[in-house]
């Protein structure tokens, strides 16, 4: 069984009279363990697609089956609970609490969730954040760090209640390009040894060569779904 299943899904914006149609129709499936790109120029509907698959929103018509169970039409209060248990978001701007430590912004998300004691958080910052190469760096805020060095800390965040899935927005879209290739790695790292399902929402095919799938959205369909990079060539590292 595939952990998530989306069957034919619509997503139509309305605003009054005008009804906006984003996706038209998407039927795909992630395995545990997947490495995906999700590839799609701006306006191609692959933001609206990863807001469904992160439960931040609702489909219009269609199925989201997670684990066997269909979630698609889940109230707010029950997606938000779903969210802090299975899911893991990294964004291109980080979204980091300003005037906050790093190991204070990866400790947040235990804020709003059970069932972990604070010493056992904190052991769990701790380790995500020396993995991540911050070990020198906990007690820094934001504005004491590197660009990479914040997006360092919103991939311990995110991991923070070990999530089965993590979707990552543009991840590498306000870095430098040796930067980016440096998280793109922590990625796949993320992926391979610990076994994550991980989602790369991305534009670019730099970062879709890092994937071991890339699925290709056009004006709200899924056009292409790939093994390996686009272009067919390895990734760095070997992962085709």
């Amino acid at each position: 069984m595939a952990m998530i299943e989306l069957k034919d899904i619509f997503k139509t914006y309305r605003s009054g009279e005008v009804e906006t149609p984003v996706l038209r129709g998407v039927s795909m499936s992630i395995e545990r363990g997947e490495l995906i790109a999700l590839m799609g120029a701006s306006g191609s509907g692959k933001t609206t697609l990863m807001n469904l698959l992160g439960c931040l929103d609702r489909p219009t018509t269609g199925e989201y089956w997670w684990d066997g169970e269909e979630i698609s039409g889940l109230g707010s209060d029950q997606r938000a609970e779903l969210r802090s248990k299975k899911l893991g978001f990294v964004f291109q701007s980080f979204n980091l609490l300003p005037r906050t430590t790093a190991l204070e912004n990866v400790l947040m998300p235990v804020t709003y969730s059970a069932g972990r004691s604070e010493k056992e958080a904190r052991e769990r910052a701790v380790r995500l954040l020396e993995r991540v190469g911050l070990k020198d760096r906990m007690n820094y805020e934001p504005s004491k760090l590197s660009g990479g060095q914040m997006q360092r800390v919103a991939i311990a965040r995110s991991l923070i209640n070990e999530p089965s899935l993590l979707l990552a927005d543009e991840p590498t879209g306000a870095l430098d390009s040796r930067t980016s290739e440096e998280i793109l790695a922590m990625f796949e790292q993320f992926n391979r040894e610990d076994g994550l399902t991980i989602v790369l929402v991305t534009h670019d095919p730099g970062v879709a060569k890092h994937a071991k799938r890339t699925v290709r959205i056009k004006d709200g369909l899924i056009v292409g779904d790939e093994q390996g990079e686009l272009i067919g060539a390895a990734a760095p590292g070997g992962h085709a």
